[in-house]
């Protein structure tokens, strides 16, 4: 057969719903089954999509043999077990970000990785966006020039995820590795090469009275590796939608994200120097990486989104946190 049989398992049926769909609408993929600690929310899903075999232990999932795939989509502070289980028991691993929430984590699945034969890919999404694909399109053939700042905000009103959601329930929890781990994965994506250094400082004024520990808002600076500056700022708390900021500065051109349309600026003439961009944004869908995944796997090759592309953009989260934490300028201690 040009495609066999792959049974998946996914863990986790909250944005693990979402993969489900995807996964079920790949030729030749059977989601045998579903794990999640709700049991209604399990039975729920079942029933919803004809899955039979239902858990609420992922030990049977990552440790069934018929299963060759696992999507990680529990808890964050569930995924490194999850995923060393994984691997231990050769399965390929979607797991949602961030894959891990402390660097010793993140060595002992390197580790666990460079004993084995498996994929291991994460949801970091913002690269299937049209409109972003298209820009770093325009960058890897120079239509900036060289690009000496780069901006990437991550911006979304959800605010009671931390003060009443799970997230606040965790012994530790940092908004950089749930949501501008995107932007900074987008940004190096963009630029083609690695953060050197970050300086950051975080605020919890919009948390304060809750329950919360951490800062609600965390803004970062950066050094890349050629020298440009860049900047991420991660915020739960913003009154307004959902916006994933993207401004890329260039000696030629400069690309700022916005809604409905990007802008593409060729100097400061506003008649004649800016050009509207229309590609779609976000255009995205949480299990738009699956197919690829899935085909990877088919043809034994390495995912969009790899061990590299994962422990390379957690290294830059970590430091971002040490730099909140010591008031200090840090240097990105690479993983991988």
């Amino acid at each position: 057969m040009a495609n066999p049989l792959i049974k998946v398992g996914v863990i986790g049926l909250g944005v693990g719903e979402a993969h489900l769909r995807s996964y079920q609408a790949i030729n030749n993929i059977e989601v045998k089954s579903i794990c999640d600690l709700d049991k209604l929310r399990l039975e729920a899903v079942g029933k919803k999509y004809n899955i039979e075999h239902k858990f609420t232990d992922y030990k049977s999932i990552t440790e069934d043999k018929d299963i060759s795939v696992v999507s990680i989509c529990s808890y964050d502070d569930s995924h490194f077990e999850q995923i060393v289980s994984a691997i231990r028991h050769d399965k390929h691993i979607m797991v949602e970000k961030p894959a891990v929430l402390f660097p010793n984590q993140a060595e002992a699945v390197l580790n666990e990785l460079s004993k084995s034969n498996v994929n291991i890919t994460s949801n970091l999404i913002l690269r299937q966006s049209p409109r972003f694909a298209l820009v770093k399109q325009m960058a890897e053939q120079g239509e900036f020039g060289d690009i000496f700042h780069i901006e990437g905000d991550y911006l979304h009103q959800i605010l009671w995820k931390i003060t009443q959601g799970w997230r606040g329930d965790m012994d530790f929890y940092c908004t950089v590795y749930g949501g501008g781990i995107h932007l900074i994965d987008l940004m190096r994506w963009v630029m083609g090469q690695e953060i050197k250094s970050v300086c950051a400082m975080g605020t919890d004024i919009a948390v304060k009275g809750s329950s919360y520990s951490w800062p609600d808002t965390i803004t970062a600076l950066f050094q890349w590796e050629s020298g440009a500056t860049g900047k991420c700022t991660t915020s739960f708390a913003p009154q307004r939608t959902k916006f994933h900021s993207l401004n890329v500065f260039g000696t030629e051109k400069t690309f700022v994200n916005d809604i409905p349309d990007g802008k593409l600026f060729t100097g400061d003439d506003p008649a004649k120097d800016v050009a509207g961009i229309n590609a779609p944004y976000p255009g995205i869908e949480k299990g738009d990486l699956l197919p690829e995944f899935i085909d990877c796997i088919r043809n034994g090759t390495k995912p969009l989104i790899d061990e590299t592309d994962i422990f390379k953009v957690m290294s830059v989260c970590f430091a971002i946190w040490q730099a909140v934490e010591t008031k200090r300028q840090v240097t990105v201690n690479n993983l991988i």
